[in-house]
């Protein structure tokens, strides 16, 4: 193996790494959040319900970023985003991966970004409840691909 091709393999595994612990961050972040506003442990975290639904769907770009990352896309950094589900159903697919319902599941989260981002009305809190229990279940699937497609800097 040539040295570039072990450089490249080395630097796309630090790039995943980045992506990958700032996901993990996210999740955390988003699960604190989460507990204390299910368990009521302080009326205040209410202000924060637009900041918890923020932080799953940050949790899911950067594990969509790590994971396109270590699949080969080579520019992860567009503002909208757009393109992230379908561009990662696409490599999924290319490799063979068969559970394909993470993709869509990131597509819809993406689809609440605004919502939660800039619409003048706030999200409800069941809006709020499904994008945290949608980014919980994205985080875990995409933990359980990143694993089995044995993407480097997993």
């Amino acid at each position: 193996m040539s040295s570039w091709i072990c450089d490249n393999a080395f630097m796309i595994g630090l790039e995943v790494q980045h992506y990958l612990g700032r996901a993990r961050d996210f999740l955390q972040g988003m699960n604190v959040l989460a507990i204390e506003e299910i368990y009521e442990l302080n009326d205040e975290i209410a202000k924060f319900k637009d900041s918890l639904a923020l932080l799953g769907i940050h949790c899911a770009v950067s594990y969509s970023d790590a994971l396109r990352t270590g699949l080969g896309c080579t520019d992860v950094s567009s503002e909208d985003h757009r393109n992230a589900a379908s561009d990662l159903k696409s490599r999924l697919a290319s490799r063979k991966f068969e559970n394909l319902q993470g993709a869509d599941r990131l597509g819809k989260l993406l689809s609440k970004k605004n919502l939660i981002t800039y619409a003048a009305e706030r999200a409800t809190e069941s809006e709020i409840k499904d994008i945290v229990l949608q980014a919980q279940r994205f985080s875990a699937w995409a933990e359980e691909a990143g694993k089995a497609l044995r993407i480097e800097g997993w």
